[in-house]
């Protein structure tokens, strides 16, 4: 064997050892409650005087309020407390997660049903043969749909009934997991940075910052199409590298494992499939649950519970329709709700967080200290702060709604002092939630996005981080530059 072979094989050892070595999003989610539960012993306990603003519908902070209390630091029992009371404390500022959770349980249920008809997998196949020779102009066609749901809707959670139909679809096209997880989460991530007129981003922030949702809209359609399309030729640069040399992939270890996965035993290049009729009314109505569920949550209202109500409906049609039977129907709902328990658990970890931050009153605190440090800054240098104190907030608070009812009332006025118009301050802070919750390990849509794809962690950073500091520099210019005009 020559060396260039021991080298590899090393390295190959090495980096499987590392990433059996690195925790998983539960570790990693327990592990950010006990360091939020220890700060609570370090940071002083303070709140401000809460009113509410009949324009966001909440109870926002009131400015020049803020007073020191009495700690309530977080203890061992409030630890072990904190995943349940995430799933449905009645109390926080953020929406509760057991929505959420049972949302996905019934995504996963209805996702069962559809594989046992064979017709998400014989349609792979035959969409594969269609499209071979041209599969890369599905990725930034994809990425601008999710870009559009994000900018207008803030389009989040419903992303998790994308990524089990994606995936397989990119990695029988020759490209990865991370292929098809990049679509969706970035894709409908750099639209909520961007957001246009997103009312749980744009128009909260807004109104909390008592200016109309419109002012700075320029600045944002920039920063969506500008972002949009750094991020689509960054997934194509990295899909074309991958379909050409798969070793280069980030998950290139895990591999034969995830095709098995989410291709069974079929190589890629087979494309021998043909739909029956049967299969052609499951997709049918495959599609249309999706166009109904869009529709429902952008003009009707719809949260987690109905479209919960949906998937169910629609699997007990698609079983009747595919002549399942009774027990095999029942069987395999349960069975795909199972395969997305772990991330329904994620969901109540992450908004654990939350929790122990709010019981140890520690947020406000937080809160004051950055508006103290933004005090008697020039314009450029009062908005670059500003973002990167948002920065650091949305990995606390990652909720956009809940981040701008819990910000924007304290710190958007302060740009009136630095000359600085306010509707910058809710570009800045929009901008940051967006960035970070590409990799927040506390938004349960990151966590349980990679849950579903099988990808580690550390997997994912290695795959996003050069595309971060991009997007980092390109907000931190065009925020600079919208200050100095």
């Amino acid at each position: 064997m020559t060396d260039d072979a021991d080298d590899k094989k090393h390295s190959a050892v090495s980096e499987n050892a590392l990433a059996s070595r690195f925790p998983t999003a539960y570790t990693i989610l327990f592990i950010l409650i006990i360091l939020v539960a220890a700060l609570t012993w370090i940071i002083p306990a303070g709140q401000y005087d809460r009113a509410m603003n009949e324009e966001v519908g909440r109870e926002v902070a009131v400015p020049g309020t803020y007073q020191m209390v009495d700690s309530n630091p977080q203890g061992f029992v409030d630890i072990m407390l904190a995943p349940t009371t995430g799933f449905y404390d009645p109390n926080s500022y953020i929406a509760n997660a057991i929505d959420v959770a049972l949302f996905v349980l019934f995504l996963g249920g209805f996702l069962g049903v559809m594989n046992a008809t064979g017709a998400i997998d014989t349609g792979i196949r035959s969409a594969m043969r269609h499209l071979e020779g041209h599969e890369i102009w599905m990725i930034p066609i994809l990425m601008t749909l999710f870009a559009v749901g994000g900018t207008t809707y803030g389009m989040a959670e419903e992303t998790l009934a994308f990524y089990a139909i994606l995936i397989p679809v990119m990695m029988a096209a020759g490209y990865d997991s991370i292929t098809g997880v990049a679509i969706i989460l970035i894709g409908a991530g750099i639209g909520v940075l961007g957001s246009t007129i997103n009312p749980f981003a744009t128009v909260i922030a807004s109104n909390a910052a008592d200016i109309p949702f419109t002012d700075g809209i320029v600045l944002r359609f920039i920063l969506l199409i500008g972002g949009l399309l750094i991020c689509s030729a960054y997934v194509m640069h990295y899909a074309k590298r991958v379909k050409a040399d798969p070793s280069r992939s980030v998950v290139a270890k895990q591999r034969k494992a995830q095709r098995r996965f989410f291709l069974g035993d079929r190589e890629e290049g087979v494309h021998d499939a043909t739909l029956n009729k049967t299969q052609i009314v499951a997709l049918v109505i495959f599609a249309l649950v999706f166009v109904v569920m869009i529709w429902g949550v952008s003009s009707q209202d719809w949260w987690m519970a109905r479209m919960g109500a949906l998937f169910m409906g629609a699997a007990i049609v698609i079983g009747i329709i595919a002549r399942l039977g009774e027990k095999k129907l029942t069987g395999s709902f349960v069975d795909g709700a199972r395969d997305l328990l772990g991330v329904a658990l994620v969901v109540g970890l992450a908004r654990g967080i939350v929790v122990i931050m709010d019981q140890g009153m520690i947020a406000d605190t937080i809160l004051h200290s950055a508006e103290m440090s933004l005090s008697g800054l020039p314009e450029v240098g009062f908005i670059n702060l500003m973002f990167w104190i948002e920065v650091g907030m949305s990995f606390f608070v990652p909720s956009s709604s809940g981040l701008a009812v819990l910000s924007m009332p304290i710190l958007a006025p302060l740009a009136d002092f630095a000359n600085v118009g306010r509707d910058l301050v809710v570009t800045a802070y929009q901008s940051a939630n967006g960035l970070v919750n590409l990799i927040n390990p506390t938004f349960a849509v990151v966590v349980g996005g990679l849950a579903i794809g099988r990808i580690s962690y550390d997997r994912w950073i290695a795959f996003i981080w050069p595309l971060l500091l991009i997007l980092t520099v390109f907000i931190t210019a065009a925020i600079s530059v919208a200050t100095l005009i």
